[in-house]
């Protein structure tokens, strides 16, 4: 990680911002986020729509060129934070071990870096998937090595990275800040909140208080002036027939008073761990 980012700051010097590399480093971002936001959360690890095989694998592809790890680690690791969020045994809750800790210490640290394949075992079934996912930098490598063929020494040094440093901390931020910075409309077990700003930088992972109160919506931001790109963005793939059966809010969870999906782990005899392990029952692709 200090590798990516010190040559992301050298790649300012060596190669002076222009428009051109300004939107490259822009593009990069968000087309990456989109893989993150729309493949890592929403399908790998919450399963909130559905999709052919061949995109699951675009989708897999795509956000391991974040260089955030494979799909699957991403996956088993944020379904442990939903049974356990804010207690004890979460990974990267601010209240915890602070805001370090959960911004970054967390992921560089020795005890995460293997795939929790017990909370991944929908996914596993595809060998194409644990392939990509042990070998974490072969995206990475590959994207890189097509910036640099198609724009040289400034379109790697921007649009890989450069853009890889301000894309972890854009992803980062939803455990660090999203739990303390921002409005509770609903009162889960957690403290996750909602924060436009973050939903901006993210496109829509940034109404975290929602997504808490019902992680099973493909959309995380609720209302009309809820800004969410990744939702825009899988319903243009629905109009297009690359994915399908997006699942909505239902009317019952804005019931004053509804039962929350976030369950707090020191009231359930197991950790809330029903909740994930139904995500298994069916096939995540066609």
């Amino acid at each position: 990680m200090v590798t990516v980012h010190v040559l992301g700051v050298l790649g300012l010097f060596l190669f002076p911002p222009t428009w051109p590399l300004v939107a490259l480093c822009v593009g990069s971002y968000y087309l990456r986020m989109f893989g993150i936001t729309a493949g890592y959360h929403r399908y790998f690890a919450h399963r909130t729509y559905r999709t052919s095989r061949w995109f699951q694998f675009v989708l897999a592809f795509l956000g391991s060129t974040a260089t955030q790890r494979g799909a699957l680690w991403w996956a088993a690791h944020h379904r442990d934070h939903h049974r356990h969020s804010d207690q004890e045994r979460d990974l990267h809750s601010p209240l915890r071990r602070g805001f370090w800790w959960s911004h970054i210490g967390w992921i560089v640290h020795s005890s995460s870096t293997e795939t929790r394949w017990g909370n991944i075992k929908d996914f596993t079934k595809y060998p194409e998937l644990v392939w990509l996912d042990n070998w974490r930098l072969f995206a990475p490598v590959v994207y890189a090595a097509t910036l640099f063929a198609l724009g040289g020494a400034p379109a790697l040094f921007w649009g890989y990275f450069l853009s890889t440093a301000f894309l972890w901390h854009g992803t980062f931020v939803i455990n660090s800040l999203c739990h303390v910075w921002g409005s509770r409309r609903f009162e889960t077990t957690d403290t996750s909140r909602n924060n436009l700003w973050l939903a901006l930088l993210t496109l829509g992972e940034g109404w975290h208080n929602n997504h808490h109160h019902y992680q099973s919506s493909v959309r995380q931001g609720w209302l009309w002036w809820e800004v969410d790109g990744s939702f825009y963005a899988l319903k243009a793939l629905e109009k297009l027939g690359i994915v399908w059966k997006l699942k909505s809010v239902p009317e019952r969870v804005w019931t004053p008073g509804a039962a929350s999906e976030s369950v707090d782990p020191a009231k359930t005899a197991d950790g809330g761990a029903a909740a994930i392990e139904a995500l298994a029952v069916a096939e995540p692709a066609s």
